[in-house]
């Protein structure tokens, strides 16, 4: 009982401050009186004023006016992750974090072994450096059970190499 008094008794104030926030942080222009020297009543103005966080408001610009609402990291390269890997059955793909995993995929003509593929796409330019592949490897031994196996780093660098060129063929069919 004594718990749910002073339950009660806080959530009604977080709920008003919460409230008061939320209302703080509307996107409508405000209106602020202003007063010319010599008026004795303030008037209205529409013009745009600033605050006391300065200019930038009192976290800053977090983005530039012109980025919109789109991904977070290069829409060429994650397009062409995302067609490259297309065979496999991908988990997880996070277009803000640039991030695509994969689950296990074996290839129909080596049953005894299986791939796994983790796509990062480091940066927001069109670069040779903008994606990464990790990329696992597990063979099925004599019990039957997954063991994990050496990769050959070269697949990993072909991997890359094939979302890059990809990459660049959709820049170049945009430009068009």
């Amino acid at each position: 009982m004594i718990r749910y008094r002073y339950a009660v008794r806080f959530a009604v104030p977080v709920a008003f401050l919460a409230g008061l926030l939320l209302t703080a942080c509307e996107n409508s222009q405000a209106v602020y009186p202003t007063r010319d020297k010599g008026d004795s009543a303030p008037r209205m103005s529409n013009e745009k004023q600033e605050t006391i966080f300065g200019p930038e408001g009192m976290f800053g610009k977090s983005k530039p006016d012109n980025s919109g609402a789109g991904i977070g990291v290069n829409a060429f390269l994650w397009r062409a992750s995302l067609d490259t890997i297309s065979f496999m059955p991908i988990t997880t793909a996070d277009a803000f974090g640039g991030t695509i995993f994969t689950d296990w995929y074996q290839l129909p003509e080596t049953p005894n072994e299986r791939y796994k593929v983790n796509v990062f796409i480091l940066d927001r330019t069109l670069r040779a450096d903008g994606v990464k592949v990790s990329l696992f490897k597990q063979t099925r031994d004599l019990s039957g059970t997954w063991v994990d196996a050496r990769v050959d780093p070269k697949m990993a660098t072909d991997l890359e190499n094939s979302i890059l060129t990809r990459a660049r063929q959709l820049r170049l069919v945009s430009q068009d």
